[in-house]
């Protein structure tokens, strides 16, 4: 009896591992749909995405045109004179051009040597700090664990070795699993 209790037991735990994982990812999309289609209330099911999807895609044709993109230049400027809008404005821009845009960071995976037999991951965002007159330092961007955040750091060069046989998403995956999730070749 005891065998087949230990037997259930452990049975039980791997669907767990098997289920758990699976419905919260279905459950995450499924709100996140939910949330997008509700942004415009449209009673069909599905259509509020589609036109958002149509009207950012059409969007996107018009920054690209020569004829329409001067329209766009001198809408940032506008936004840029703007006190409060212009630092949020800004720092949205520049994390989402970070990830989808022609000058996209977290590219470049490094090992960071943080003292004598403790080192980091993290990804280089500015290779270049003469503005800040430290010409010796590299901006590296520390993602957290179990958690879309993280922390700027300015290091010494000396203390960044780039991992050239990696990709980003694979580091990614790692720091923000915790360590947990399995490097793929």
């Amino acid at each position: 009896m005891s065998f087949t209790y230990k037997r259930m037991i452990t049975y039980f735990f791997r669907g767990l591992l098997f289920v758990i994982p699976i419905t919260l990812t279905i459950y995450v999309i499924y709100l996140i749909i939910q949330f997008l289609d509700g942004i415009l209330p449209i009673p069909i099911p599905g259509l509020g995405i589609l036109i958002m999807l149509a009207f950012i895609t059409f969007v996107g044709f018009l920054a690209s045109i020569f004829i329409t993109k001067p329209l766009f230049d001198i809408f940032e400027k506008w936004i840029f004179k703007i006190p409060l809008i212009n630092i949020l404005y800004t720092s949205i821009k520049d994390l989402m051009s970070a990830f989808v845009g022609d000058k996209k960071k977290f590219n470049i995976p490094v090992i960071v040597k943080l003292s004598e037999g403790m080192s980091r991951l993290g990804f280089i965002t500015q290779d270049d700090l003469t503005i800040l007159e430290e010409d010796n330092l590299v901006a590296i961007y520390f993602p957290h664990s179990y958690n879309f955040s993280g922390n700027l750091y300015l290091v010494p060069r000396d203390n960044v070795r780039i991992l050239r046989n990696v990709k980003s998403a694979d580091i990614m995956k790692l720091i923000v699993s915790g360590g947990v999730s399995s490097m793929h070749e």
